[in-house]
């Protein structure tokens, strides 16, 4: 799986926002909120749970920190879409990436990030001058 595109949409005043169609199947059941630099990622739940493996076998051979461990967990939420496919991102996480009402929810390959609009903007040509080096050098499609 996949996941690529980028969508405006907004929050409601509950905090939800709707999952674009484009998704909504991979998200059919459960999925993991965390946040993630700047935004928040929806993991699909293999995913998410395959990272965290990752993790702890990295905190067992010593190449890591528990309370690494312990933060993700603290900070990230299993969450279910509704019938209607909305998902709601809880409120420390909603302030934690500056989620206001207008947001971009964009494919990130392995996960959807969930952005500020104007924070996603700021983005874009940084984002573009990446792609565009990528295709330089032959690694792109």
């Amino acid at each position: 799986m996949i996941l690529v595109g980028t969508h405006e949409h907004t929050l409601d005043d509950k905090g939800r926002f709707v999952l674009p169609a484009d998704y909504r199947s991979h998200f059919a059941g459960e999925a993991y909120l965390a946040p993630k630099d700047s935004c928040v990622a929806l993991w699909p739940a293999e995913r998410f749970e395959q990272r965290v493996e990752r993790l702890i076998e990295e905190v067992r051979n010593g190449e890591g920190d528990g309370e690494e461990l312990d933060a993700l967990g603290a900070s990230s939420k299993l969450v279910r879409p509704d019938s209607q496919g909305r998902v709601t991102i809880p409120e420390k996480l909603r302030s934690s990436a500056s989620l206001e009402r207008e947001v971009v929810v964009c494919g990130a390959i392995d996960r959807i990030e969930i952005w500020n609009a104007a924070a996603w903007a700021d983005r874009v040509p940084g984002l573009d001058r990446k792609v565009a080096e990528v295709f330089r050098r032959g690694g792109g499609i």
